[in-house]
């Protein structure tokens, strides 16, 4: 009895160990060292090429109680995660480096985890001996993705998640910015001059616009030339993911009620709401680099030193990285996938992950997370009890089989879950109470699993 993994992104390393951990064999496949795809620098498994966030971490988030009930279940990627977080004020954001060479160390070293490097252009063969789980990502290949076109007897869609820029520390005019996070979570906002290495706890730092700073970037941001799709590539944006240049194009003010949006904060150097801001995050322990948050761009690379250069703060900004596109491929998962995430017209074969439909790195994990665990109990034989529609793993799994017209991808929200019934609770509150609710739940579907997590001796 061996399960082959494809992909060793965040699905397949979560799946991976969730199975090992439950004394089953896995064979987990990456491409990593013999290529790479565009995003991929490093031969690490699990490596985070978008942003180093995994988002909030309040329980009034819904991706803040994801991670929550992950944390209770046994997640190896959340607590890699939590080993390895940086300061981000209210989100949960991670040294994406230490984050995977330690997803890395922790499968290289587990007995029941055989790590292959191949390149994989077919499924391969399943049975029920072998299942097969597909955890290919945004980037699955085009080979492989033809062929999984052909499985589930309909085309992959593809549309493009975009990349936002990283500029090192060191080149930020720290005289321009301030340090806050909205609403004054984290530390007291200062005005005492700030520098690279004299930071504080305080996760973000704000690049503050006046009003005809902010009109004259969005225009130049508007006119800028961009890198434009192949023409056989069809561009879908995943609306939670839009570059900048698309939401300046939708109107003036269309950022500044966006990523670039002041509210919650005070530019201690004139004691007022700045008229915009951009927010910038650490992306490592040591505060060396940092992102410019939701600015994912297809600004080409000259363009983008120019344009992200009138951030004030950013006048001399050396970018350690510019922001780019690149591919998602997914599934139908409510027509193609049954409950357990197995694919309907041919048994054994499953997916996990992004390539579901699932948007972002922690319900990627959950994907992986839930693959792993519902695989485990049919393979050893044990009733297969799937999370309580209530909690936000059963959010995950409602998202994959909600009939809908338009399938698209998707982040976790309290939409995915049942309403409170209290419906006239502040949302806020109701928020919480669905959190709380969810937990006692998730606890005790913990309790009575007939299957717990344990190394294989």
């Amino acid at each position: 009895m061996q399960v082959t993994i494809v992909g060793a992104g965040l699905a397949g390393c979560e799946a991976a160990w969730q199975l090992a951990e439950r004394g089953i064999a896995v064979n987990l496949v990456e491409q990593k060292p013999l290529s790479r795809t565009p995003a991929q620098f490093t031969d690490n498994l699990c490596e985070l090429v978008c942003s180093n966030s995994m988002r909030g971490a309040a329980l009034v988030n819904a991706v803040g109680l994801l991670k929550e009930e992950l944390r209770r279940s046994g997640s190896m990627i959340i607590a890699v995660a939590d080993e390895t977080k940086v300061p981000a004020g209210g989100a949960l954001a991670v040294d994406r480096d230490r984050f995977s060479a330690g997803v890395t160390a922790r499968l290289d070293a587990h007995p029941k985890v055989t790590r292959i490097a191949q390149v994989v252009d077919k499924i391969p063969d399943v049975s029920a001996e072998h299942p097969v789980v597909i955890a290919t990502g945004p980037l699955t290949a085009d080979a492989l993705a033809a062929d999984i076109a052909v499985a589930v007897g309909a085309t992959h869609l593809a549309y493009y998640d975009a990349i936002a820029p990283i500029v090192a520390a060191d080149s930020i005019d720290w005289s321009r910015v301030f340090k806050q996070s909205r609403w004054g979570k984290g530390s007291e906002p200062s005005d005492a001059p700030l520098d690279a290495t004299s930071l504080g706890d305080e996760a973000y730092v704000n690049c503050p616009f006046d009003e005809a700073g902010y009109k004259a970037f969005v225009a130049s941001v508007v006119a800028s030339e961009k890198v434009e799709p192949r023409s056989f590539e069809k561009t879908r944006y995943f609306e939670g993911c839009l570059p900048i240049e698309v939401m300046a194009s939708r109107g003036e003010m269309t950022l500044a009620f966006g990523p670039m949006k002041p509210v919650g904060l005070t530019d201690p150097k004139t004691g007022r709401r700045p008229f915009a801001v951009v927010q910038l995050r650490p992306e490592d322990e040591a505060m060396t680099a940092y992102n410019l948050v939701g600015f994912q761009t297809r600004m080409t690379y000259g363009e983008q030193g120019r344009v992200l250069r009138m951030i004030p703060g950013l006048e001399q900004a050396e970018f350690l990285r510019y922001g780019s596109v690149h591919r998602n491929t997914f599934i139908n998962a409510p027509l193609l996938l049954d409950e357990t995430m197995q694919l309907r017209s041919r048994p054994h074969l499953y997916f996990a992950g992004q390539i579901t439909g699932v948007e972002g790195y922690v319900e990627s994990c959950a994907g992986g997370y839930l693959c792993g665990v519902m695989l485990a109990e049919r393979l050893l034989g044990k009733a297969m009890v799937p999370p309580p529609p209530t909690t936000a793993l059963g959010g995950i799994l409602n998202h994959l089989s909600r009939k809908v017209t338009d399938y698209q991808p998707s982040n976790i929200t309290w939409a995915c879950m049942p309403p409170h019934p209290n419906r006239k609770l502040h949302k806020r509150d109701r928020y919480q109470a669905l959190a709380e609710m969810a937990l006692v739940n998730l606890d005790q579907w913990i309790a009575r699993s007939p299957l717990r997590a344990q190394v294989a001796q």
